[in-house]
């Protein structure tokens, strides 16, 4: 498969993943939601789901690379009322919003599980009721082939070391608002914390 052939397949797999209820995306998913819903909360895979999106955020099918797919429960923060009385308004149980997005907390987890890996980045690939799931690209810092690839031994270095945790990843950043650039963002670096006390 020749250069051109294979940027016309990445293209049809996007096309068929951005709306998924009129592409066969939508029937193939129902199948893999059912065999999913078994499996455990955070299980490492051979190969991405969705091959394009991967490929798009920096996966290579070489050694050091690893994909590992992550549930997680969907829905508010569950907050418990508390017993002492107060008013509705003080309870602190409705309209909580939590600081952290589902995909961040899948790569927090992911990361957790495998301490010897970093985070590159993550994707969306299903959702029903209850839970969402995505995978997360890894990458094995020490791995010779990763140490030797111009494209990615960044990683190697000391200051991206559990990159995730420090929200530095894709999604860390969005959380943090750090896309929002120009007037009006003036506060939202280095930190929204940093940001406050400011004039």
């Amino acid at each position: 498969m020749n250069t051109s052939d294979l940027v016309m397949a990445y293209k049809y797999i996007a096309e068929a993943w951005a709306k998924p209820e009129k592409s066969f995306v939508d029937a193939l998913m129902r199948k893999r939601l059912v065999e999913w819903r078994r499996q455990s909360t955070i299980t490492r895979i051979d190969k991405p789901t969705r091959l394009d999106k991967a490929r798009k955020l920096g996966y290579k099918a070489k050694q050091g690379f690893v994909i590992v797919r992550v549930r997680v429960r969907r829905g508010g923060m569950r907050k418990q009322r508390p017993r002492s009385g107060r008013r509705p308004k003080r309870m602190g149980v409705k309209k909580f919003k939590v600081g952290k997005s589902m995909r961040l907390i899948g790569e927090e987890r992911t990361g957790r599980k495998f301490p010897n890996l970093e985070v590159l980045n993550s994707y969306w690939v299903g959702e029903d009721g209850r839970s969402k799931w995505f995978e997360v690209i890894m990458v094995d810092p020490n791995h010779p082939v990763i140490k030797a690839d111009a494209n990615i031994n960044w990683i190697c270095e000391k200051q991206h070391r559990r990159r995730v945790f420090r929200s530095l990843t894709s999604a860390g950043k969005k959380v943090r608002s750090l896309r929002r650039r120009g007037r009006g963002a003036e506060k939202f670096r280095p930190s929204r914390k940093a940001g406050i006390g400011e004039a």
